[in-house]
């Protein structure tokens, strides 16, 4: 399977290469079509190429140029080159029963049968909803297997009670709700990670010590992970549940996490601290929570314009930068309501007003998304 994670990562950064080698005045970079001409010739001229499942190696393709088409459609950025140990992974599509199966073992424990490999034991952790045509295998930093079958599950249904929510997402907490509640990620004990980065430090490079070190370190970020992901799936599925309209901000994440070290000419500053609420911003889900509560409660999440969210009064509209005390506290200056500040924001989201320059609170119409979504349901 790792030959197969090499065989596909060596494919995909070929196709990159190709890709980025284009210049204004070149011709085009090749297709897919093109592409996998070619991929057929270099597997007869290279034995350990061509000793590799072409599936794998085909569909690595197609994943390529579904990626471009994304990043020109501009939804996407544009695909990078593909690193050993980091992604380590490939993918099977097709038919059950042709280059490929499953098949129930007992309760929590299934067979696959992978191109090259031969049938592979797997914990069976939920059941597929639905006819399955592709899956991936991976591989994470701290060396475990999964693997993912691609299905569409139905989305939850609406309680039916006309009940909407607002969620302001934040650093110190998570996700604060309209209704007064405050969820947080749980992650890692600062010592944990702290006291392994230390020992790093001194470690000697190309070391079995350094080796080890790095090891641990990789069993502490997918830990970390894990608890991400399980409490996203948790809290989604009960906003869903319990909500018929979730209204949320409308965050541009990826401008917010863009890095502040500048250039050599021109050197960025707080470069430290950015690097730090940067790392506190992915830590806390935030792209993650939205994506699968559009997934699940698909055409009931509406996008509202976060400006001002945090300074307006929800019981008065009054806007000003002094209402938002500290971190946590918000106290109206014209009436004097006091409320935790991110829960203020989240009524001001749940109502689904955006602020204007002058101060005025009006109706904001959010367009919603009201096309399920494919994920991935991993077994």
């Amino acid at each position: 399977m790792l030959g197969h994670c090499a065989h596909a990562r060596f494919v995909w950064n070929l196709a990159c290469e190709q890709h980025q080698h284009w210049r204004p005045g070149r011709a085009s970079a090749p297709g897919y079509n093109e592409q996998s001409r070619q991929l057929t010739g270099a597997r007869r001229e290279f034995g350990w190429l061509g000793a590799g499942s072409q599936m794998v190696q085909q569909q690595a393709l197609r994943d390529f140029a579904q990626a471009m088409s994304s990043f020109f459609a501009g939804t996407h950025h544009r695909p990078t080159w593909r690193k050993a140990g980091v992604h380590e992974g490939f993918r099977i599509v097709g038919r059950r029963g042709g280059h490929w199966d499953v098949r129930r073992l007992s309760r929590k424990v299934g067979d696959v049968r992978i191109p090259k490999v031969g049938w592979v034991r797997f914990r069976w952790s939920r059941q597929i909803p639905g006819e399955v045509r592709s899956f991936r295998v991976n591989r994470d930093r701290a060396g475990r297997w999964h693997v993912a079958f691609a299905v569409i599950p139905p989305p939850v249904e609406a309680p039916g009670g006309g009940e909407v929510v607002g969620v302001d997402r934040g650093v110190a907490v998570s996700a604060a709700l309209s209704s007064g509640e405050l969820l947080s990620v749980p992650g890692l004990r600062e010592s944990e990670a702290e006291r392994l980065r230390r020992r790093l430090a001194r470690a000697r490079r190309g070391s079995n010590r350094r080796g080890r070190l790095k090891a641990a370190i990789g069993r502490l970020t997918a830990r970390q992970t894990d608890r991400r992901k399980d409490w996203v799936e948790k809290v989604s599925t009960d906003l869903a549940r319990r909500f018929d309209l979730i209204r949320v901000e409308d965050l541009k994440i990826t401008n917010m996490v863009r890095s502040a070290r500048g250039t050599v000419a021109v050197p960025g500053t707080n470069v430290r601290a950015k690097a730090g609420l940067n790392r506190s911003i992915h830590a806390a889900g935030w792209g993650r929570l939205i994506k699968r509560l559009e997934d699940k409660a698909a055409g009931r999440v509406e996008r509202i314009d976060p400006a001002f969210t945090s300074q307006t009064c929800n019981a008065c509209g009054h806007r000003a930068a002094d209402n938002r005390e500290s971190q946590a506290g918000f106290r109206c200056r014209a009436r004097g309501h006091a409320d935790y500040a991110d829960v203020n924001a989240a009524k001001n989201i749940a109502a689904g007003r955006a602020v204007k320059a002058r101060g005025a609170l009006q109706p904001l119409g959010g367009a919603v998304n009201r096309e399920p979504q494919p994920v991935l349901t991993s077994v």
